[in-house]
């Protein structure tokens, strides 16, 4: 019933997907969302999968082999670590990722890139990264980030697709489209990099308060709603090969 609901979605509103080549001569950054093991190691918490999950597997799986491929050619990185203090709820998620545990850890296959000095790690206490990234003076990581690397391209990874990842895409987009973030040209959403919970309504309907989640529908949907904001949505995302003179 849910491929069949899923199959007719994709039929009503369509996504384009695009396969996207980074060039070596456009300076581009790669954006991680909340890739930690509050949302992504089975039993890791309250909002982390309770069982291996394969939409999941293969974000963390995508999201090393480009991190390993920026981290190569030295060009920036950046992730958001959803990080929350006790008394600081998420309505209407329960107490999730606190700040201190390794909940708020980036996944073990991304753990290297902390050593790694092209890398920024930006803890938040929100959906949005964007927002997330605000100090106290005003001022605003992120996009202190891009303007610094001089970044046109932004490659967008991470969980959850419909959520944390959809939000902070749509406040750079804004951000971009007032011109607060020259010189960014371009957000690719990579969909295969991206990946969201599964509550499904047979569960849901057991639960208090809860409502239903279908995996697949809701990543459709997230990707759906980044391009309709203007970002694109890749299906495969390589890196150009220049050769070298000899």
């Amino acid at each position: 019933m849910v491929l069949q609901t899923v199959g007719l979605l994709q039929k009503e509103i369509p996504l384009e997907e695009e396969s996207v080549v980074i060039s070596e001569h456009v300076n581009t950054g790669l954006v991680l969302v909340d890739i930690i093991n509050g949302f992504c190691t089975p039993g890791s918490g309250s909002l982390a999968p309770r069982e291996p999950n394969r939409q999941i597997s293969q974000m963390i799986d995508e999201s090393e082999r480009l991190t390993r491929l920026f981290c190569d050619k030295k060009w920036p990185v950046l992730a958001f670590l959803d990080s929350h203090r006790p008394d600081q709820p998420e309505h209407p998620y329960p107490p999730h990722c606190l700040t201190g545990t390794d909940e708020s850890n980036l996944v073990p296959a991304l753990r290297w890139l902390e050593r790694e000095p092209n890398f920024t790690m930006r803890r938040k206490d929100c959906y949005d990264g964007f927002i997330g990234s605000i100090e106290e003076d005003g001022s605003n990581v992120f996009v202190n980030w891009v303007k610094t690397n001089k970044i046109k391209v932004l490659l967008v990874l991470g969980i959850c697709t419909d959520i944390c990842v959809l939000d902070f895409v749509c406040s750079t987009l804004s951000a971009r489209n007032r011109g607060f973030l020259s010189p960014l040209e371009d957000v690719v959403v990579y969909s295969r990099g991206c990946a969201t919970f599964d509550f499904p309504v047979s569960v849901a309907r057991d639960t208090k308060d809860a409502i239903a989640h279908p995996q697949e529908l809701m990543h459709h949907v997230g990707l759906y709603m980044a391009k309709g904001r203007g970002a694109k949505i890749a299906k495969a995302v390589s890196i150009e090969c220049t050769l070298q003179k000899p």
